[in-house]
């Protein structure tokens, strides 16, 4: 026989002779309020009475939680239960005492009732209600939204501001497709039957290639993968889920640019610090974002010290070519360790621009190059075969055909040495035979070779 009403002790605890109305805490508010519990005197020793009063009091207290908490905490306090309660279950032992502080949660979240139905059940806010709801199935692991764990995902994420946009506009294609399709966006029932409807739907409009599709997949899989090891999903639904890229024929591939395309852009009406710049990457075949970031401590002792990209470990050094020396000293008188050596490409500084820093310098070039008649525009293709990247393609090439190794070569453009011995137990080649190799690059002709000033002078003059 079920206990009176006004036996109810929900909320309630007796101080002295006086009953006080006792509200809960979330823990990650603790410490923004300075207390674990809320506590206020009804000033009566009737439980009676207490269950009468209490319901104004615990709405005001609440409150004062509620000013602090938002979705997103609720959130964060249901998925810190769901994983205690997995880990609680994953070492035998009954997760029992969390199930009592999940239901006595989700009441709180759900307040106090605002009615009673025909059959003198309450009845609830339904805006506080669907709250509780949904703190009660991600705290049980019921139903846990498919975007639940993304900020603490992204927070590891240690990728470049245009991989993780990448990254939050994949997980958005697949929010609208379930939100489009009515498919349940959560971890618990999206499978493989689910993620192989998405791949197909998303395969069908028009004017993505299969490489942007599959940027986007692998995005998703990555994800997948990491919810995975920490045992929020059973497995990488996304894994496999490729599309084919159709085969590429060498003359629609980027190539490098030829020995007449670098006399035209070499001696072309360039500013001072495209010729800088172009010089820079043909003779040490770094890429754009590399070079436009150097400082003048980058470029000490014969070399320049490039940051890493892609996928290299580490800063790596690429010796100055004798070519090169003039406009780094010229670049480097009296500046400091850690000015640029371009300032004329600063860094984006508008807060959030998933810009590199070469952006600007980039658009220069190609506004250079098709200037002075150097494209390679195929239907079909977004971008011309020749852009800044095949002066990093000339660089490669023209070292190859002058005899240099291959491994040699790949130390010095930062790619990874195909072979086990070269790529994992050699300590790499020394700088003096980097300097070979760098040094056996040559630019077309002696006239290409003049400063930047010297052609400009005489083309003024003529």
């Amino acid at each position: 026989m079920p206990a009176p009403r006004n036996a109810d002790r929900r909320f309630l605890e007796l101080h002295g002779n006086k009953w006080r109305v006792v509200v809960n805490v979330p823990r990650d508010l603790r410490s923004a309020i300075g207390k674990t519990k809320l506590k206020q005197s009804l000033e009566t020793d009737s439980l009676a009475e207490a269950n009468r009063l209490k319901w104004i009091v615990f709405e005001a207290l609440q409150a004062q939680i509620s000013q602090l908490q938002s979705p997103e905490t609720a959130r964060a306090e249901a998925l810190r239960l769901a994983a205690l309660r997995r880990r609680i279950e994953d070492a035998g032992t009954d997760p029992h005492h969390i199930d009592l502080e999940i239901v006595s949660r989700a009441e709180e979240l759900a307040g106090k009732p605002v009615g009673v139905d025909r059959e003198g059940q309450p009845v609830f806010d339904p805006r506080k209600e669907d709250v509780a709801v949904q703190f009660a199935d991600v705290a049980f692991g019921r139903r846990t939204p498919m975007d639940a764990h993304r900020k603490t995902y992204l927070d590891q994420l240690n990728v470049k501001a245009r991989t993780r946009a990448d990254d939050e506009r994949a997980m958005g294609y697949l929010l609208d497709w379930c939100k489009r399709e009515g498919v349940p966006a959560f971890l618990e029932t999206f499978g493989k039957r689910e993620a192989v409807r998405f791949a197909d739907a998303f395969r069908a409009p028009k004017g993505r290639s299969p490489v942007t599709l599959n940027k986007y997949m692998v995005r998703l899989s990555i994800y997948w993968k990491w919810l995975e090891s920490r045992h929020a999903v059973d497995a990488n639904v996304w894994a496999g889920r490729t599309y084919t890229v159709p085969r590429v024929l060498n003359e629609d591939k980027e190539r490098p640019f030829t020995e007449a395309e670098m006399v035209k852009l070499l001696s072309g009406q360039a500013s001072q610090q495209m010729h800088d710049l172009m010089r820079i990457a043909a003779l040490t075949g770094a890429r754009l974002e590399a070079i436009v970031d150097l400082r003048v401590k980058d470029c000490q002792d014969g070399t320049f010290t490039f940051k890493p990209q892609k996928k290299e470990p580490g800063a790596r050094d690429c010796p100055i070519h004798t070519d090169l020396k003039a406009i780094v000293e010229r670049r480097v008188a009296g500046k400091s360790p850690e000015d640029d050596l371009f300032p004329e490409w600063p860094p984006v500084r508008k807060k959030g621009s998933m810009r590199e820093r070469s952006f600007k310098a980039s658009n220069h070039f190609t506004n250079y190059r098709r200037e002075v008649g150097v494209d390679d525009v195929r239907e079909g293709k977004r971008r011309s075969l020749v852009n800044f990247h095949s002066f990093r393609r000339w660089f490669i090439t023209t070292a190859e055909r002058s005899g240099q190794p291959e491994s040699t070569i790949q130390t010095v453009v930062g790619q990874k040495r195909a072979s086990i011995a070269f790529g994992v137990y050699s300590g790499g080649p020394s700088l003096d035979q980097l300097r070979t190799c760098v040094e056996a690059v040559r630019l077309p002709t002696s006239e290409d070779r003049a400063t930047a000033p010297e052609r400009l002078a005489s083309a003024q003059a003529g």
